[in-house]
């Protein structure tokens, strides 16, 4: 069942998402090579605690920590630990949640340690085109759209590179609970699914590979990986649908929190 948020509700779901955003650009100003996940885990939690917020992933399901954080061959759930030292070059998704006032706001990002100039090309586009393509999707969360409009919209990008979809981890509704209903797929064609309406809100979390879409999870029944070892992108922003358009309630500063009214950036 899709639970409808009310303008109050969505108010409050956008003052988890800005305590998430707040975290993303923490983690963003202080990545640096020689950091171990805990590291970013602990700067993470820090600015929520801080912000007068509750962590969504810490005790989620036995979640031990308050990131998921997945370098390279890791897609997603990756667990923080001081034994993973991150180096120049490394790709690492970081995918965080914070709790306001009983809702919550999800958001992930994928950043190169060191900087764009210490990967390759191939790499830095397939961070890039990742994240475009979640404002691809992004953009398609209006009334009267359906589910099959954002997925198509996702899939285009990844398909006219080449990329693995994941296609058993997908977006969602969001709202009181970490994950409600719709399931929100990276792929999909165009004017299929259910339609969207006002009220809605959902994570659209696109997760491109550089080689198959095939996955597997790790013996601590969290971490999922590549089945090929090739590198995975993960970018995520919650968006509630509104009779204006889209609202991305877990935008950062550099970020268009209305994208059909502002410019979005292309990376």
């Amino acid at each position: 069942m899709i639970i409808k948020k009310s303008r109050d509700e969505i108010d409050k779901m956008a003052r988890a998402g800005a305590v998430v955003a707040r975290a993303h650009e923490e983690l963003m100003a202080q990545l640096v090579p020689g950091m171990s996940t805990l590291d970013l885990d602990r700067i993470a939690e820090d600015v929520i605690v801080r912000s007068g917020a509750v962590p969504s992933f810490k005790g989620y399901r036995g979640f031990p920590a308050t990131l998921c954080t997945s370098p390279n061959d890791q897609i997603v759930h990756g667990i923080p630990s001081a034994e993973v030292v991150l180096e120049e070059g490394d790709v690492i998704s970081i995918d965080c949640g914070a709790i306001v006032d009983g809702f919550h706001g999800d958001s992930a990002t994928t950043l190169i340690v060191g900087g764009d100039a210490a990967t390759t090309p191939q790499v830095r586009e397939l961070v890039a085109s990742t994240r475009n393509a979640m404002w691809r999707g992004l953009e398609q969360a209006r009334p009267g759209n359906r589910l099959g409009d954002i997925g198509a919209a996702v899939q285009q990008v990844a398909d006219e590179r080449g990329y693995g979809v994941v296609r058993e981890y997908v977006g969602h509704g969001i709202g009181r609970a970490l994950h409600e209903d719709p399931s929100v797929p990276n792929y999909g064609r165009a004017g299929k699914g259910m339609r969207l309406s006002k009220g809605w809100v959902i994570a659209i979390e696109p997760m491109f590979n550089l080689g198959s879409e095939a996955t597997r999870t790790l013996e601590d029944e969290w971490t999922v990986v590549t089945a090929d070892g090739s590198l995975s992108a993960h970018w995520e922003h919650t968006v509630a649908v509104t009779p204006d358009g889209p609202w991305v309630l877990t935008a950062r500063a550099d970020e268009p929190a209305h994208p059909l009214d502002e410019v979005v950036p292309t990376y």
